[in-house]
């Protein structure tokens, strides 16, 4: 059995193998329990890296620094990739007001911290911890080490009391995030229902949404006039994907002319109803039964890599199959199928035709389920390389004792976001399935987490009991609570931000996934998630900013 005493004992590819997969499964376990009905999740993993280091678990420190980094690329990268589409899209309703209120949490949050450098006499590297920590925001903490290795100063104590001092502040950073949304929702006396019944009726009446509206034909300046010639199609605004005439249901072609008594079915922005009503005629629920059976509407995926980047008029699908595309999905949202809308792998078309030439189409367009859910590795590791090229890349500020830079987490993320918005470029598609991105994420921040725990778990408890880590944890609590209450109050009183959306937002701002749990779980709405996605990507890159620009102006 001495085999398996060397195995435990003495460095090896395996035994660091061993070592992680024992810290990642305990601490898993660990996240799954709950207590108060709050489960620490992947979080779990900090802490029984933090138990085992101190029961005396050792890796190699060149092995651990490498896998912390690269655990920390995963995560970001696939965050990236998730959220990016909807970065930008989020500015479209409530976008700039939310990320207001997100990046103020990241300002206070920021000015405390240096206030306790400054003022209560707490060592940068620990400060730097108690920040990543009390925000439960983990590529910061990356940001903060590796700007902290830039100076020659830098200790291997110091690193170790940064990943301390996170640790010692990150259980209050989930459950003070959960108490703000609760004081907030008991502050102004908030009914969760009505707050989500409010919302989704906005939601409904929001005018930028896609609409089906039947229309009959009453403009006498239209009789005799082709379909392609109809206010609203002219501008690209609209799309008429059906004509009913004489009982009979057909496929609305740019060159049918129009007579009175059409019925036509539009698909538009809810903003275009009044005007085409005007342009057209009435709405009407008079369809003719008769004949509707020839036509039938379908879904399609857009899987093909030689329609990506195209537009929808570039594609001619009335001229080679005789369909019309009326709208597009992307990342949960519609749009009208106009010519300048441009396809990404995994948009959704829905398609309107006879049964036999819709099936053409899509089998021209991909629509293999298949083909979505398998994951593309070349173009990972390719936006990976250029996020750490980014990521490495100096910027010079005037005064600076050191250059700034996205970092390995910064980089990575930035690069994530723009490529996940441009789609593809030739063959390289970034499209990536939620499973698997799922999996990539949780990996990437397990490992990560497995590496900070263990390589401050040896002088962790000796620390917290008598190296003044109950007072760091009340520090840390500070750092926590300030900033989202004083965001969730102006978010209320000032801005009428519905709570539902506000409880997104402080767990945004966060960067807390166990606090967005949770929030969805009270409100049962998923505008928690859109507003948590909303704020997610601002707030990531100015947290890993701030903690680089903190080092390098303070640590000098």
């Amino acid at each position: 059995m001495d085999w398996i005493v060397t195995l435990f004992t003495h460095e090896s590819v395996a035994h660091a193998v061993i070592g992680f997969s024992i810290v990642i499964a305990l601490g898993l376990g660990i996240g799954a329990i709950r207590v108060f009905g709050i489960k620490l999740g992947v979080a779990g993993v900090l802490f029984a890296g933090i138990a085992c280091g101190h029961f005396g678990m050792q890796l190699n420190p060149e092995v651990l620094e490498f896998i912390r980094e690269f655990g920390l690329i995963l995560f970001v990268f696939a965050i990236g990739l998730q959220v990016g589409p909807g970065f930008f899209a989020s500015f479209r309703r409530q976008g700039v007001t939310l990320n207001i209120l997100a990046a103020t949490t990241v300002i206070l949050g920021s000015l405390i911290t240096i206030g306790l450098f400054k003022f209560a006499s707490v060592p940068l590297p620990a400060a730097m911890g108690l920040l990543s920590g009390a925000t439960t925001n983990t590529p910061s903490l990356g940001a903060a080490g590796q700007a902290l290795r830039q100076f020659a100063e830098t200790t291997p104590a110091m690193l170790t009391q940064l990943g301390m001092a996170y640790a010692v502040a990150y259980p209050f950073g989930i459950i003070g995030t959960i108490l703000a949304m609760i004081a907030v929702r008991v502050f102004f006396r908030i009914n969760i229902a009505t707050e989500a019944r409010e919302l989704e009726d906005a939601r409904k009446s929001d005018k930028r949404d896609v609409h089906a509206l039947t229309l009959e034909v009453q403009n006498p300046n239209l009789f005799g006039v082709t379909i392609s010639r109809v206010p609203g199609l002219v501008e690209g605004k609209a799309v008429i994907s059906r004509l009913h005439r004489d009982g009979v249901s057909q496929l609305a072609r740019p060159d049918t002319v129009l007579q009175r008594g059409d019925i036509l079915t539009v698909v538009m922005p809810a903003d275009r109803a009044d005007t085409l009503r005007i342009a057209i005629g009435n709405p009407t629920t008079a369809i003719p039964a008769t004949g509707t059976g020839q036509l039938t509407t379908r879904r399609v995926l857009i899987t093909r890599e030689n329609v990506l980047g195209k537009g929808v008029n570039k594609l001619d699908l009335h001229t080679r199959f005789g369909v019309n595309v009326t709208r597009v999905s992307r990342t949960g949202e519609d749009f009208t199928a106009t010519s300048g809308l441009t396809l990404q792998f995994g948009d959704l078309l829905t398609i309107v035709g006879h049964e036999a030439d819709v099936r053409n189409a899509a089998a021209a367009l991909g629509d293999s389920a298949k083909d979505l859910n398998h994951p593309r590795l070349a173009p990972i590791f390719v936006g990976i390389a250029l996020g750490v090229l980014l990521g490495s890349m100096p910027f010079y500020i005037p005064g600076m004792p050191a250059a700034l830079k996205l970092g390995l987490a910064g980089g990575p993320l930035f690069v994530a976001i723009i490529l996940s918005r441009v789609g593809n470029f030739g063959s390289l598609v970034w499209y990536m399935p939620p499973s698997a991105n799922h999996l990539m994420r949780e990996m990437g921040i397990a490992l990560f987490l497995a590496c900070v725990g263990l390589r401050a778990g040896g002088a962790f408890f000796d620390v917290l009991l008598h190296g003044g880590g109950l007072r760091w944890m009340l520090l840390g609590t500070i750092v926590t609570l300030v900033p989202v209450l004083v965001i969730g109050f102006i978010g209320r009183k000032f801005f009428k931000i519905n709570y539902v959306s506000l409880c997104g937002v402080i767990a945004g701002s966060m960067t807390d996934p166990p606090a967005l749990a949770f929030a969805q779980t009270v409100t049962g709405s998923e505008a928690t998630s859109v507003a948590y996605a909303t704020v997610y990507p601002l707030t990531m890159i100015l947290r890993i900013f701030a903690a680089q620009l903190i080092v390098l102006l303070f640590f000098a």
